[in-house]
């Protein structure tokens, strides 16, 4: 009969996670081009902002600051973090390319050999520790100049010139990184997300539009990939809330399939399982999209699904009626309606580590492929004591809480589970806020929200305590 999995596999790739432009820094130096994170102001009201078509996408250094102009430096000091990384004994290490530090504008004519370099450093900077990349090609980071001339993923000419950066970074790393990933967090462009998409306040169409676009061109990634290297394993990459109806009221509860479908399920499906799923083309009729879909656009998408499907975690979400009596959960992402039954971050995020073994396990019983888990954490305050310490016990504990439902989904459920990757392995500037007080990392980073600090790195409790749970493939994970 059936046998229970015993915890983690042989090889699973333990590891941390970040995004250049959340970290790199050194926005404007070896022919890097500007993207849309460098005209993000930092702040509590980014979000807002950038909704806002009256903010100028423009560098204002009186009136705004940047954080992710400098991020913290990791540009200069790779090797420093990458020790550190080493010392946790990560297996894998998530990074994203600058789009803009290979091609600067995004459609220039030849690739920018200081960015390609300065990459090529930093992966054999990793093997050298036997710490496997794992590269997302595309993270919150389009060239702003596709933005202003071309209005962003509206436009079909950026499938080409996503095609040629694409094929640009596999032929030169093709040969070195296993593990890819194509789009960070697609299907947050079905909220018109200004990151994923480089659109602002466009209409329902223009965004959907937008997507089919990023699908074609992702397709076409993998197809790159695979001709390149067989051995290479691309992967999709969205982000998951799992999602409870507030009640048991049947029209609460189909409405928040219907919102689950299309926020979780409708890039996944389109990625993995290769074409428009049914309820996709309700959806589309019922909101009057009609989309320009190209020949040759639905069997490239068909003919290059993924190798496994990559997520990020940080909560789940609770779907009312507008005309329920409830209390509304300002601080997370999604909106939604309070729940009852979880705490919250300092910023609002509901914690719901028991929603992550419901999330594995809806997403690999729907799509039957290796799942990784590319972004998990807890963004809260730290303190530095006066001898140097930093005791983040809560974020241990959030972590612990986490990755014990994992082991369940694995080994309980059975659950194909490749890679955890901790988001913010190392302090960075927080992508929905623009802020360095909301830390994530094991390896605290001495800089504020001004940008004024020592950039000095330190170990939190964490790091050890992350340690101590790779060095025994998970067995540690309580103590």
């Amino acid at each position: 009969m059936f046998e229970m999995k015993k915890g983690f596999k042989d090889g699973f790739l333990w590891g941390g996670a970040t995004a250049a432009n959340q970290f790199e820094g050194a926005y404007n130096e070896d022919g890097k081009g500007l993207t849309i994170a460098d005209v993000s102001p930092g702040g509590k009201q980014r979000m807002k902002l950038l909704r806002d078509d009256s903010y100028p996408l423009e560098i204002d250094l009186e009136k705004y600051t940047y954080p992710n102009h400098l991020g913290i430096d990791f540009y200069h000091r790779y090797k420093e973090d990458i020790a550190l990384f080493a010392e946790m004994g990560f297996k894998t290490f998530r990074m994203s390319i600058s789009w803009a530090r290979i091609f600067p504008n995004g459609d220039d004519a030849q690739p920018n050999e200081a960015g390609l370099k300065h990459y090529e450093n930093v992966i054999d900077e990793l093997l050298k520790y036997n710490i496997e990349p794992t590269i997302t090609i595309s993270h919150y980071e389009t060239p702003l100049n596709l933005v202003k001339s071309y209005g962003g993923w509206k436009n079909r000419e950026l499938i080409g010139l996503f095609e040629k950066y694409a094929r640009t970074i596999l032929e030169r790393y093709a040969s070195k990184v296993t593990y890819w990933m194509t789009f960070n967090e697609i299907n947050t462009g079905v909220l018109g997300s200004f990151f994923t998409l480089g659109m602002r306040n466009e209409s329902l169409n223009n965004n959907f539009q937008a997507l089919h676009n990023q699908f074609v061109a992702s397709a076409k990634a993998v197809k790159i990939a695979r001709e390149l290297n067989p051995n290479i394993k691309m992967g999709c990459m969205s982000i998951y809330a799992t999602m409870y109806a507030y009640d048991s009221n049947p029209v609460t509860v189909a409405e928040t399939m219907e919102e689950n479908r299309m926020f979780n399920y409708f890039c996944n499906d389109v990625q993995v399982r290769g074409e428009y799923p049914t309820y996709a083309h309700s959806f589309f009729t019922k909101n009057n999209v009609v989309l320009d879909v190209q020949p040759g656009d639905l069997e490239v998408i068909k003919e290059n699904t993924m190798d496994y499907l990559s997520f990020s975690y940080y909560m789940s979400t609770t779907h009312a009626l507008k005309t329920a009596e409830k209390e509304e959960s300002e601080g997370n992402f999604f909106g939604g309606t309070k729940n009852p039954y979880l705490e919250a971050s300092e910023w609002g995020w509901e914690i719901d580590p028991v929603g992550l073994r419901i999330a594995l396990n809806d997403l690999y019983g729907r799509y039957g492929v290796p799942l990784y888990i590319s972004e998990n954490g807890l963004g809260a305050v730290d303190n530095v004591e006066e001898d140097g310490s930093i005791h983040d016990d809560y974020r241990i504990d959030y972590l612990r809480k986490h990755i014990s439902e994992m082991e369940k989904a694995v080994t309980i459920d059975g659950v194909d589970l490749m890679a955890y990757t901790a988001w913010g392995c190392i302090d960075l500037v927080s992508a929905s806020t623009g802020e360095m007080a909301k830390r994530y990392g094991f390896i605290y980073v001495d800089l504020d929200d001004e940008g004024k600090g020592t950039l000095e790195r330190s170990r939190k409790d964490s790091f050890e305590w992350y340690k101590n749970v790779i060095s025994t493939n998970g067995v540690a994970i309580q103590k």
